[in-house]
């Protein structure tokens, strides 16, 4: 993406107070653009203000629970507020809770995947987008142009054991994706998601070592990706370069191949 193309550009950025989140809105500012940067946990807002200014771009910080369809509604009304239009809405927040869907031993159920664990997990990963791109669609129909980047996974692509919450959610956001690319094509807003490999975030870290090193062995590269490699691809995605891709699912994953 060149200064020229996305300078001054407005982009959303969900989850951005650490990981993926961080460094695309870092990435995104390297090229000039106005960052809204959203998090639930904005602690060290301050911080990831000052890495964006000094990247090159301009940075308002702000908690959004992006759970919630009328905190959403206000952040978007704030931005369009102050800039006038947004170009670019990348849907990264996610968590994860893991659990088996039914774990058994000796003959009997142990535990099971929890409502809880399994609305959590939907509510951040699948309904936040889905608040967070129709906030977002009306003002970008006006303008006759936009980006929607959303976050699925590998494991939404292939499954993953313990994650029955997750890879739905992920699985869910690629046919939203397709459907959403079919649905605003027509109005110039181009439509994609990115399916990150093993990262090393700290939601990735938060996994036990031993999975880790299988995923590893598994990819083809031999590391985990960095969360640079994923901003790299939601920039590109945004750029006038990808001007003709649309309702992709872009795997950025080191070769990983579950099962192999």
């Amino acid at each position: 993406m060149s200064a020229s193309e996305s300078s001054g550009k407005v982009v959303i950025v969900t989850g951005a107070a650490r990981g993926i989140g961080r460094a695309t809105a870092v990435r995104f500012a390297e090229e000039g653009a106005k960052i809204a940067a959203w998090d639930v946990n904005i602690g060290n807002a301050d911080l990831l203000r000052a890495e964006v200014d000094a990247a090159g771009g301009q940075a308002i910080v702000t908690r959004v629970d992006v759970t919630d369809s009328e905190s959403v509604n206000e952040a978007v009304a704030a931005v369009i507020e102050r800039w006038g239009r947004v170009d670019v809405l990348v849907n990264n927040a996610g968590i994860v809770r893991d659990a088996q869907l039914v774990k058994w031993k000796d003959g009997q159920v142990e535990s099971v995947m929890s409502d809880d664990l399994f609305d959590g997990v939907l509510d951040v990963n699948l309904k936040a987008v889905f608040y967070c791109t129709r906030a977002v669609a009306p003002h970008m129909i006006r303008q006759k142009s936009g980006v929607i980047l959303t976050a699925s996974s590998i494991v939404g692509l292939y499954g993953n054991f313990g994650q029955t919450n997750y890879a739905a959610a992920k699985a869910a956001v690629v046919n939203m994706t397709r459907t959403w690319a079919r649905e605003l094509g027509r109005y110039g807003i181009r439509v994609n998601a990115v399916a990150p490999g093993f990262i090393a975030t700290d939601m990735v870290a938060g996994m036990p070592r031993n999975v880790l090193d299988r995923m590893i062995e598994h990819t083809p590269l031999a590391r985990m990706g960095e969360p640079r490699d994923i901003a790299e691809a939601y920039a590109w995605l945004a750029s006038d370069r990808a001007a003709f891709v649309h309702g992709i699912v872009l795997s950025v994953d080191g070769g990983l191949v579950l099962g192999t």
